[in-house]
């Protein structure tokens, strides 16, 4: 075939993968090369600076992180989608304010994205596949080194946020993203060229422990998210009290940021809010026991931290709550029986309660 020809094939290609990726759900497709060295950069001056915490994955893989054709050989392209999650009619302000209410994350409240996501990027592939025939390919949902961030800003989804976050302009930054590695020579997307934070500084403002500790720098050992997921260990007692009642992950920044204003509600049932988690108290989730978490968290990302982490997160929420006879009839009910990680976090929170004469 002459290579004009395949030149503009591959456009109509690449045209037809946006439009089938829409059919999928998803809300945005965009095309990149597989050049990080800028990203890769940036990577290692962050891990060289402590920042990572404990998430030694960030450089256990080494350079296939930020080259690709390493992770995947023969990568030459990398699509990149997202998909919208913010579940419609959601009030995330009146929950953070309510120190009884247990606040989630807003991408954990469905059904984990992971999965959900991997089936469509395959079903996307699988049509790909039908029309050029056999491809070479690997599709990717947080689940390996993959710097999905940095690939979205290449593939033109959106710019880097002063909170690291992706943002863009027509969506906010709501979203989860996925990519498929393919060996197909695409077309690429221009990146947005411009980033739109401006002299806005409002998610580093509102960040209740100072993770952002600059402009697109994040040290995820203050981070919130960072404290009730990813450490297994005790939470820094200095930082605990600035954790209010978030008790699996925080949505602060993106909450502040003037441009999801824009974001769209997710259409798909599965994101939505599932065992009444977007309204539910701080003690009715601590009097869980195991196999009460493990049944109502099945499906959801929740339950990768365990019911050990579960309790010692919520057992800070109630030390920063307003206390009562039964939230310390609970926090000392649970105590006898706790392990030596959550009795720590309750014998806390009952001093914090106890100085504040509740």
């Amino acid at each position: 075939m002459p290579r004009t020809a395949q030149q503009q094939d591959f456009q109509q290609l690449a045209r037809q993968i946006k439009n089938w990726a829409r059919e999928l759900g998803f809300q945005q497709a965009g095309i990149t090369d597989t050049h990080l060295e800028q990203a890769g950069e940036r990577l290692r001056r962050w891990v060289a600076q402590g920042r990572h915490g404990d998430m030694d994955y960030m450089w256990k893989h080494g350079s296939k992180r930020y080259r690709p054709e390493e992770l995947v050989p023969g990568t030459l392209r990398v699509i990149s989608l997202r998909m919208d999650y913010l579940p419609p009619d959601d009030d995330p302000e009146a929950i953070r304010r309510d120190k009884a209410a247990a606040f989630i994350s807003r991408y954990a409240l469905g059904r984990d994205y992971h999965k959900l996501m991997r089936k469509r990027l395959q079903k996307l592939a699988r049509r790909l596949g039908e029309a050029v025939g056999e491809f070479g390919y690997r599709v990717f949902v947080d689940s390996a080194p993959v710097l999905e961030k940095p690939l979205a800003v290449k593939a033109g989804l959106g710019w880097m946020g002063k909170h690291t976050c992706i943002i863009n302009r027509e969506a906010g930054s709501w979203f989860f993203l996925g990519e498929i590695y393919t060996d197909l020579p695409l077309p690429v997307d221009d990146p947005v060229k411009d980033e739109h934070c401006g002299r806005c500084t409002a998610c580093m403002d509102i960040c209740p422990t100072r993770a952002i500790v600059a402009p697109y720098e994040l040290d995820a050992r203050r981070c919130i998210s960072w404290l009730t997921i990813e450490l297994h260990g005790p939470i820094p007692v200095e930082l605990r009290p600035l954790m209010g009642n978030r008790i699996y992950g925080c949505d602060d920044c993106m909450m502040a940021c003037p441009w999801n204003r824009f974001a769209t509600p997710t259409r798909e049932k599965d994101f939505l809010p599932r065992q009444g988690l977007d309204r539910v108290t701080l003690l009715e989730l601590f009097c869980w026991n195991e196999e009460e978490f493990l049944k109502r968290t099945e499906g959801s990302p929740i339950r990768r931290i365990g019911h050990e982490r579960w309790l010692r997160n919520i057992a800070v929420a109630l030390g920063n709550s307003n206390g009562g006879r039964e939230v310390m009839a609970a926090l000392q009910a649970r105590l006898p029986q706790a392990s030596g990680l959550v009795a720590e976090h309750i014998r806390w929170a009952l001093r914090q309660l106890e100085s504040n004469n509740y």
